[in-house]
C-alpha cells in the first residue's frame, strides 16, 4: 500500500539514484524495472513495466523466493537513414535494466507464469505449498 510518506521516499530514492549513474552513459538506460507486487493466500502476482522491450528480450528467473527480472532492448536500426533521415533526438528505452527481489514465501516454480502485454510484464507466481520455515530451539 503507497502512502504519502512512502511515495515521497520512493520519488527521493530515485533521484538519489539517478545523480549516482555515470554522467555520460551514451543512450543506454541502465535503469531499475518498476514493479507493483500483490499477493493472496495462494500466490503473489508481479507487475513489471518494460515499454517498448520485445518478449524475446525479457528474461525471468525464480530461485526459490527470490526473483529476477532482466531486459536487453536492443536500439532500433536508423532504417530511414538512407532516405534522407536523421536521428535528432534518440530518447526511446534502450539498454539494460534490471530487478531483483526476494518474497516472503518460497515461489512453485513449475507452476508460474510469465505474460507479456501492452509494456506490462504480468507473473503469477504461486506459493509453494510444502515449503515450511524451521524453528530452532536454542540449547
Amino acid at each position: 500500500m503507497s502512502t504519502p510518506l512512502s511515495t515521497r521516499f520512493d520519488r527521493f530514492e530515485e533521484m538519489f539514484r539517478r545523480m549516482m549513474r555515470p554522467l555520460a552513459m551514451d543512450n543506454d538506460w541502465a535503469g531499475d524495472i518498476r514493479v507493483d507486487v500483490i499477493e493472496n493466500d495462494k500466490e503473489y502476482q508481479v507487475r513489471a513495466a518494460v515499454p517498448g522491450v520485445k518478449k524475446d528480450d525479457i528474461q525471468v528467473s525464480i530461485d526459490r523466493n527470490c526473483i529476477s527480472i532482466s531486459t536487453d532492448a536492443k536500439p532500433e536500426k536508423e532504417a530511414k537513414s538512407g532516405n534522407g533521415y536523421r536521428t535528432l533526438v534518440n530518447e526511446v528505452y534502450q539498454g539494460h535494466a534490471s530487478r531483483e527481489m526476494s518474497l516472503l514465501h518460497e515461489v512453485d516454480d513449475k507452476a508460474a507464469v510469465a505474460k507479456v502485454e501492452d509494456g506490462i510484464l504480468t507473473l503469477t507466481l504461486p506459493k509453494r505449498k510444502d515449503a515450511h520455515s524451521k524453528v530452532l530451539r536454542i540449547q
